[in-house]
């Protein structure tokens, strides 16, 4: 695979461009936490290989290959790209066939697969057109008239999973009937065409713009087209380490810290806006974000200002918590105190907190030892509350967020808490570890 295979000339930003107050180059050396970023252009490109190579590349073959001395030159041709790729094999499987629908108006999907997969055309086949269908369905146009999907071979794992305009590649080929692996690797690669290819924002200092809208993307369409749901639950406690998301990708110190935030946590804040915005709302924010700034390198605050055009409300304080300054929403049932109230009932007191993150509504379930159920909203503007509770049976336990809406809740083994017995049947209370362990599993599984 030829990826990042010639000298790249830098980006160059007019005045305005990404905030920009002068105009000049954007120049940064390569980091191995990071991807890339470079002005759109013209290609066309000559590739000289021996005379049993298949070809892939970024563009569309505008020229038959010329076989001359055991030689064969291929011609490709590409416009509005910002990079340019391709791949050899004497061993490639072709395939190829023509779609269109909404959106896309007439693409030559083409597949080099490695033989391994040479039964897994269709799948292939059916993952692309259905991708690039909802993609213009949801987004806006893809632009390019061809779209190469190249799958390497075990021994070239690294070159997997990668994205290039107008190409990408799968998963690498280790056995002959993946799972859908092969299908998630390849919608993924297929949304970066819109983030990463057509968007273009700057991935050396705001990789979240390309990764997390992909990361975004591919969950959706693993939900529309296969009937995979994302575990978005489980997915923020892995948020160990959170980080501003507008930042140099080197300056997330390794590997693990990068992809934590710039895939994991960057999808999260994108799905905590759609939890608050309402799903219809976020289709409007990301089509219009899309159509607006399609080959002009946006940056996050060009983000922020479309979701506040689109919802007319102030955003201000999620983007400084979630995106400049790298939080994480903490929030908790610090303490109940239940006791009877002289007239037959009880009255209950709880204390909500709310540590990080934005002001946000948030659901509070009181549980009752009769079994009734009580629902209330916080609308999380304080960073803590003490609500009062009268009762006719005495308060059994409280959950904020129990059906785990708040997305970007870390931490939500505090989430959940048991009242203490009343004062009048404490005589014989005792809380083994057994019922400790049971409360925090339980809050995990709301």
């Amino acid at each position: 695979m030829a990826g990042q295979w010639f000298p790249k000339v830098a980006a160059y930003e007019t005045n305005g461009v990404r905030g920009r107050a002068s105009e000049g180059w954007d120049l940064h050396q390569y980091h191995g936490n990071s991807e890339f970023y470079a002005d759109f252009g013209v290609y066309g490109v000559k590739i000289d290989v021996p005379e049993d190579r298949i070809v892939a590349a970024t563009g569309f073959q505008y020229k038959q290959p010329v076989v001359k001395d055991g030689r064969k030159t291929y011609q490709f041709y590409a416009e509005d790209v910002h990079d340019f790729s391709w791949s050899a094999s004497p061993d490639f499987v072709t395939a190829e066939d023509s779609f269109s629908s909404a959106g896309v108006p007439g693409v030559r999907i083409k597949l080099y697969l490695d033989p391994l997969h040479a039964k897994q055309q269709e799948r292939y086949m059916h993952a692309a057109k259905s991708a690039l269908a909802k993609l213009g369905e949801w987004y806006g146009d893809y632009p390019y008239t061809t779209l190469s999907v190249v799958v390497p071979p075990a021994d070239a794992e690294g070159a997997g999973g990668m994205e290039y305009p107008t190409l990408v590649t799968g998963a690498a080929a280790k056995d002959d009937n993946p799972g859908y692996e092969l299908e998630r690797t390849l919608v993924h690669e297929i949304a970066h065409q819109y983030w990463y290819g057509i968007v273009a924002s700057n991935e050396f200092e705001e990789a979240w713009l390309d990764e997390a809208f992909t990361s975004y993307t591919e969950d959706k369409l693993m939900a529309a087209i296969y009937g995979v749901s994302a575990r978005t639950p489980i997915e923020s406690l892995y948020m160990t380490n959170p980080m501003p998301l507008k930042l140099d990708a080197w300056d997330y110190g390794d590997s693990d810290a990068y992809a934590e935030n710039v895939y994991i946590r960057g999808k999260l804040v994108l799905k905590a806006i759609e939890s608050q915005a309402g799903e219809k709302t976020m289709s409007k924010i990301m089509r219009t974000y899309f159509q607006k700034y399609r080959f002009k390198h946006p940056d996050s605050q060009s983000f922020q200002r479309v979701v506040e055009a689109v919802t007319k409300d102030d955003w201000k304080a999620f983007f400084q918590s979630y995106v400049y300054r790298g939080e994480s929403a903490d929030f908790a049932v610090a303490s109940i105190r239940t006791e009877p109230d002289g007239e037959g009932g009880y009255q209950s007191i709880v204390l909500l907190t709310r540590t990080q993150g934005s002001p946000q509504a948030a659901t509070v379930q009181f549980g009752f030892k009769d079994g009734k159920t009580v629902r209330k909203t916080w609308d999380g503007i304080q960073s803590h509350i003490q609500i009062r509770l009268q009762s006719a049976s005495p308060l059994s336990y409280v959950a904020v967020d129990p059906m785990l809406d708040i997305v970007l809740d870390h931490s939500r083994y505090d989430n959940y808490l048991k009242a203490e017995a009343p004062v009048r049947k404490r005589t014989k209370f005792d809380v083994t570890l057994g019922q400790l362990i049971d409360a925090i599993v339980g809050s995990m599984a709301w």
